[in-house]
Parts: structure tokens; C-alpha cells; sequence
């Protein structure tokens, strides 16, 4: 298919990346290659915007030959692709970092923590070896230390066993800590727990501001409840069909699912042809 135009209607596309850029394999497809790279030739800013840290984020951003500034950590830190200039980094408050830990300490939750893009967790298990295969990094055990950080910590991040536990650290979170806190539910298993001052609604719309960039002029694909932030951002949203249904709902339109090329079809029909 060859896309050729000299203004592109959206100018600056932001997209997550598990469960929508990757698919299931933690890879992209071919397809999807070919289409973030047609949007790149049309003149099109391509980010990423995604609760992963920023040495996890930065591999995708190669293999998708991306020069931009990334969303990583829900907002918290904007750091160039290429050259890793920080742009915009707010980490948590130290000491209701250590109180949410301690929370979590208390009833025997897993959590871990980032601090300086460094991944670190209480004890090596089941949990964060998976996390450490699927953000290509190596967890750094840190066993009581975890729960007492010095540095205030970038994110936390809690791994449930199921759904119900997910929704239930969730809803324990959101009633004991209220807008003190970030807190929402990134994948499945996983809940992201940041500063209330950032998420990647916010992020983008400091990045759009930088490029010069409108909101009418912003593209935003997702799938998860840290993505409602950044569809509230963008001028236009696409859900993937695996998307929680509140995401859905907040979507001008829904693709198919990342397993099935979903952002391959949504960059073609909506940021490729449209223009």
C-alpha cells in the first residue's frame, strides 16, 4: 500500500504498548512495523505512551525506528528515544511512597518499585521473574530495603494471582489513599500506583504543547484504565478489542485486538488514509 500526503489531519499518534502495540508474544507484528513507518515517511510524530519503565520502552521504540519522546511510567518521566534526555520526570512523594508499601507489606501483596529507571523488588519469585522477562530487565532484590526506599520511586506497581484480587488491591487502594494517589489497572494482573500529578493524558498534552501540536491533532490507541487519562488528551481515541469495556466506552472507535493487528488497521484507516 503506498500512503503519500503532505499534511496528515492527526500529527502526533500516542500508543500503549501491552496489550495494544505488543500483541500476546510481547512482539509486533510486520504489519504494524510497516504502518508506524508510513506514518513516519507521512510526517507524523509516532510515541509510545505506556505504564512500562523506560529501559523496557526504549528496545520497542528501536525496533519501531522511533525518534521521539517517550510516555513512560504513566506520565511520570518523558525521556527521548534516541539520545535519553529527560524532558519531564515526577517521581512519587518519598513518604507516601513508603506508606503505600508498607500498605501493601501489611496484607502480604506483591509490589515493587522503580527508582532511577531501576527495577526493584522484595524477594526473586514466581512474580518478578515473569515482570523481568516481560519488561527485558532484571529485577534487583532488595528484601526489607523494598519497603524503606531513600529515593522516592518513579512507580510502584502491584502483580495480583487473579482478577479478584486485582479489583479488590484496587478498590483497597483507591478508599484508603483517595486523589493522594494514581492508581489504576494497567493489565489484567497488574495495578500502577503513581504521583497524582501525572498520568499519560497529561504527558501528552505537555508533549503536543512542546511539537506544537493541537489536541484536534492527537491520535491516542489503548486498552487499558490508565488509558482513559490519555483518550481524554487526544483529539481522536481508538479502543482495541480486548480494551476494558470503560475504555470502549470512551472510544470514537474500536479495532480489533492486538492480537490481530488491531494498530496496523487503526494507523491505516484513520492516520494513513485520512489525510
Amino acid at each position: 500500500m503506498t500512503h503519500a500526503c503532505t499534511s496528515p489531519k492527526y500529527k502526533l499518534v500516542a500508543i500503549d504498548l501491552d496489550g495494544t502495540l505488543l500483541r500476546s508474544d510481547n512482539t509486533v507484528s510486520s504489519r504494524t512495523l510497516a504502518a508506524a513507518r508510513a506514518c513516519g515517511e507521512a510526517g507524523v510524530t509516532l510515541t509510545i505512551a505506556t505504564g512500562r519503565m523506560f529501559r523496557s520502552t526504549s528496545p520497542v521504540a528501536e525496533t519501531l525506528g522511533l525518534d521521539a519522546p517517550l510516555i513512560t511510567y504513566n506520565g511520570a518521566l518523558i525521556r527521548t528515544a534516541r539520545t535519553g534526555e529527560t524532558i519531564f520526570h515526577h517521581p512519587m512523594d518519598l513518604d507516601l511512597a513508603r506508606e503505600v508499601l508498607r500498605f501493601f507489606r501489611e496484607r502480604h501483596w506483591y509490589i515493587q518499585s522503580y527508582i532511577r529507571d531501576v527495577l526493584y523488588v522484595d524477594t526473586e519469585n514466581d512474580k518478578s521473574r515473569y515482570y523481568g522477562n516481560l519488561a527485558f530487565t532484571d529485577p534487583v532484590p532488595l528484601g526489607f530495603e523494598l519497603y524503606v526506599p531513600q529515593d522516592a520511586p518513579t512507580k510502584l506497581l502491584a502483580i495480583a494471582d487473579d482478577e479478584e484480587q486485582i479489583l479488590l488491591m484496587r478498590d483497597s487502594v483507591k478508599a484508603h489513599f483517595g486523589d493522594r494517589l494514581f492508581a489504576a489497572i494497567s493489565n489484567p494482573l497488574f495495578l500502577d500506583m503513581a504521583s497524582p500529578e501525572v498520568n499519560k493524558g497529561k504527558s501528552l498534552a505537555l508533549l503536543a504543547k512542546r511539537l506544537g501540536v493541537s489536541r484536534e491533532e492527537t491520535f491516542a490507541i489503548g486498552d487499558s484504565e490508565n488509558d482513559l487519562q490519555l483518550f481524554e488528551a487526544a483529539g481522536f481515541r481508538v479502543a482495541m478489542d480486548n480494551a476494558r469495556q470503560s475504555l470502549k466506552d470512551a472510544a470514537d472507535a474500536v479495532t480489533t485486538s492486538n492480537d490481530e493487528d488491531g494498530v496496523a488497521l487503526a494507523l491505516e484507516r484513520y492516520v494513513l488514509e485520512n489525510r
